[in-house]
């Protein structure tokens, strides 16, 4: 039997001649787990005239020789493999040593004190909610009521200007400002729609109130007498509140809306418009260089506006201060659902201080009937409620859990501190 050893590319074979006449046949052994994949041991045998000192006499001899020569080819195999993994290891050892030791050599050690200080629970903890470092979004211009209401809010905020509400919202969404003060209604003018329907619209969160007295000023240019004005010019809430007392001033002016209060009195210092006054506050007119014809001209000295803060995250809810929550609820069909819901408030001594319904902008228009008796055509409309009681009260979740059974949609819209803060009427100067 002789053996032939191959490159690894190539196959091993082993062949033995046992006489003068030989019938061959293969046996192939591929090594498992081998690194080299082509090492293939081939035996070849013969069946006719034996000779003294042969291997075997059968086919299965042939077999079990092949399978031990293949045992021992890949022994060592592994073993020239395994040294070739040690002298590969010990010299990138050798290079790492030598690459440290280098770099040890260059470098200089940095004092103690230098080094960057780990972060504490003050560095994660939110900011504080007195509002030293909030960034606050309102609509309008400075000296705006709103931007007195976000200073009111939050005490030393930074107060950013917008000139839409939709804007303010935006701000906060995009983390641009902390907060948002906007208002939502006036014990006057009544409800500010507007921002009503943008509460649905965004995904932001009531986190508290306040509540601001409203003294308007007429203001115009310095030197202009009220005998000059033909024109009054503010927010179309603002022309709506102070409506009598124009009148009693014999004022025969035309009234114009404009987008907000402290707008107005920018506009007509701008454009230094002598026939023209404003409605806006004391601070607009110090602010503009205006002049201010007459102080607290609102039709009622008890002249409120409500607004509410903005965030992007809840507020966790309390019970050892008064609390009020607001809601938004629809039912598909209609207004039947609403003495249901109220009664859920009823039952269990939750007062409500505000009901508010809006048009259903999806689906305004609901059609009852069929074509034999007539086709009648309802309007469809979201109901916001505000309830005094916190989430953290069982009487409100169990009240809640009532009203979702009786409505196709409901939202929580904030849980907050409500505003306790003294109030007085303001008067004329």
């Amino acid at each position: 039997m002789h053996c032939v050893h191959i490159p690894p590319s190539s196959s091993i074979g082993f062949k033995s001649s046992i006489g003068s006449t030989t019938t061959s046949f293969n046996v192939s052994h591929r090594l498992p787990y081998s690194p080299q994949p082509n090492i293939i041991i081939k035996c070849v045998s013969t069946t006719n005239n034996f000779t003294s000192g042969g291997v075997g006499k059968s086919r299965a001899d042939w077999q079990s020789s092949c399978a031990i020569l293949a045992s021992k080819v890949e022994s060592e195999s592994q073993n020239t493999n395994k040294n070739k993994t040690t002298e590969t290891t010990t010299e990138q050892t050798k290079q790492i040593t030598l690459l440290n030791q280098k770099q040890s050599n260059s470098l200089e050690i940095m004092p103690i004190n230098k080094l960057p200080k780990p972060l504490t629970i003050a560095d994660l903890s939110p900011a504080p909610t007195h509002g030293s470092t909030l960034r606050v979004a309102y609509q309008g211009v400075p000296g705006a009521y709103s931007e007195a209401a976000a200073g009111k809010a939050y005490p030393n905020c930074d107060a950013i200007p917008c000139d839409q509400f939709e804007v303010a919202f935006q701000a906060v969404e995009l983390w641009i400002a902390d907060r948002a003060v906007l208002p939502v209604e006036n014990s006057l003018g009544g409800s500010i729609h507007r921002n009503y329907d943008l509460l649905l619209r965004h995904r932001l969160h009531i986190v508290g109130e306040v509540q601001l007295a409203v003294n308007h000023c007429l203001l115009a240019l310095p030197g202009v007498r009220k005998e000059f004005i033909n024109r009054v010019i503010s927010h179309p809430q603002a022309l709506a509140q102070c409506e009598l007392t124009l009148t009693k001033l014999g004022l025969n002016v035309t009234r114009e809306a404009v987008d907000d209060t402290a707008g107005a009195a920018e506009f007509v210092a701008a454009n230094e418009l002598r026939d023209t006054a404003a409605i806006a506050s004391a601070r607009a007119a110090e602010l503009y260089g205006l002049n201010i014809l007459a102080n607290g001209i609102q039709d009622d000295s008890s002249n409120v506006t409500r607004f509410v803060m903005l965030a992007r995250e809840p507020i966790i809810p309390r019970t050892d201060i008064p609390f009020k929550t607001s809601i938004v609820f629809a039912h598909e069909q209609g207004t039947s659902v609403l003495f249901k819901v109220l009664s859920a408030f009823a039952f269990r001594n939750i007062s409500l201080t505000k009901i508010e319904s809006r048009p259903h902008r999806n689906r305004p228009i609901r059609l009852v009937g069929d074509e034999n008796v007539g086709i009648a055509k309802h309007f469809e409309y979201l109901f916001y409620v505000d309830f005094e009681a916190s989430m953290a009260d069982v009487r409100a979740q169990n009240a809640l859990a009532e009203v979702q059974e009786f409505t196709s949609f409901l939202r929580v819209l904030g849980s907050y501190p409500m505003d306790m803060t003294p109030w007085s009427p303001s008067k004329e100067q």
